[in-house]
């Protein structure tokens, strides 16, 4: 008998998944426990291991579709068993999409071959698509690999399973690009002393998945659905008020300048500005604890723990992440959970728990350049803390003795959100206050 494969249970909470992408086509080969299809719920993405060895028989849901947990959507023929590809049944009118823009029309057999046909590399983009289809990888390793020409079948992943992390092929279009046949016309200004003729060079790398025209319709992912709900739940749940505070971050700037190199050596992990926020917050939060509260009907909780949301932006949406117990980790403790909850959410590796518990939240826009935002709450936390860009400016600066002068220093904006229901301005103020100070005059151990 084939094996089912089943739509699994990610949360006691949760009562339906909608499948996103199926990652191997009917009559491909599986292997147990490699990622087989992804899913979307009301908590997370995630990829859903094979639950078995062989071949893959049938596919019963298709993409797009919501079903409940312990549906049957699929089915794997183990060896020895009749193993007959079946298709799934037709899929509705196909959205604009990685898998729908970027497919090459058939080609018909008895179609003569051109000689410019005959020499033209073999890594074309057709190609290039077949191998997206064959490797593991993210969507955003895949885009890239069509931006630049790249056959995902020439890099060896480092990822979990042989996965092709983001770092992986930028090194080889850095390091290996130039000696690629694919890299051709990518890399042309590097070879310019070598210019390959007309027969003989790669056709102009496939641009990623166009946005969808003006004028076009296209249906929300079940990941934009669950955001639009949420964040108009949170407006019409909480009293929304903000305030902002400029931070001179230059002593964190310079400290981690200096110890960025030797931190990443001895603890193999990126030391980033994140840590200090969070830190700079925990330290805060400990000293005003209404601020990690939330309301309960006509009753205020006080949370034991603070656990940190973090908010991830991802190629298809955001999703908030928690560092569980973020007060009792140290400054590594901190950074190496970051890190791992980022790789994760962007690796679609996350488990429900992962997403649940927050009790205050940190969004970070000024990843992106943006001096500040006025972030929506995370429910049913009371408060969320937005981080702005750090840029040079100049400040007037007091020294001792009173004498003023002007100084070029790094800059940071944070703004505070927060439910003025249970939250007072003057509360709200005190506690930014504080986390400014906090990160003004740092002077933690940071490993």
């Amino acid at each position: 008998m084939p094996t089912d494969i089943i739509m699994p249970q990610m949360g006691e909470s949760i009562v339906e998944g909608t499948i996103t992408k199926w990652l191997k086509k009917p009559g491909d080969k599986v292997q147990r426990d490699e990622p087989l299809f992804e899913i979307s719920t009301d908590k997370v993405d995630a990829e859903i291991p094979a639950p078995a060895s062989g071949v893959l028989q049938e596919i019963k849901v298709t993409e797009g579709t919501t079903v409940g947990v312990n549906t049957v959507v699929g089915t794997i023929a183990v060896d020895g068993e009749s193993a007959v590809a079946k298709p799934a049944a037709a899929p509705a009118k196909p959205t604009v999409s990685e898998s729908s823009v970027d497919a090459p029309p058939a080609v018909p057999a008895s179609r003569p071959r051109t000689p410019a046909q005959e020499t033209q590399p073999q890594a074309s983009a057709p190609a290039a698509q077949d191998d997206e289809q064959e490797t593991r990888s993210s969507p955003l390793v895949r885009k890239i690999a069509r931006e630049h020409g790249v056959s995902l079948s020439q890099i060896t992943g480092t990822g979990l399973g042989g996965r092709i992390t983001k770092q992986d092929i930028m090194q080889f279009i850095e390091n290996q690009g130039s000696r690629a046949g694919t890299d051709a016309s990518v890399r042309t200004a590097e070879r310019s002393e070598a210019t390959p003729t007309p027969a003989a060079a790669a056709p102009p790398p496939r641009p990623a998945a166009p946005a969808p025209y003006p004028g076009d319709v296209v249906p929300m992912s079940n990941m934009r659905k669950l955001i639009a709900k949420h964040m108009i739940e949170s407006r019409r749940t909480s009293a929304h008020v903000h305030c902002m505070y400029e931070v001179d971050f230059t002593r964190i700037v310079n400290l981690r300048n200096k110890l960025k190199s030797g931190f990443e050596q001895r603890h193999g992990a990126r030391l980033t500005f994140m840590p200090f926020f969070v830190r700079a917050a925990v330290m805060a939060l400990q000293q005003w604890p209404i601020i990690n509260a939330n309301i309960e009907g006509d009753n205020i909780r006080y949370h034991r723990h603070i656990n940190m949301g973090i908010a991830v932006a991802l190629d298809w949406g955001l999703i908030v992440p928690v560092l569980k117990n973020a007060g009792d980790l140290n400054f590594l403790g901190l950074q190496r959970s970051i890190t791992d909850l980022g790789e994760r959410a962007r690796n679609k590796k996350l488990k429900p728990e992962d997403v649940e518990g927050s009790t205050f939240t940190i969004t970070n826009p000024g990843q992106f350049g943006a001096v500040f935002g006025l972030p929506i709450i995370n429910q049913p936390n009371s408060a969320i803390m937005g981080v702005g860009g750090i840029t040079k400016q100049p400040m007037v600066m007091t020294d001792k003795d009173g004498t003023d002068s002007i100084a070029i220093r790094s800059v940071v904006h944070l703004t505070l959100g927060y439910d003025h229901r249970l939250i007072d301005g003057a509360v709200a103020d005190q506690f930014m206050a504080q986390v400014k100070k906090n990160l003004e005059t740092w002077s933690e151990e940071v490993g």
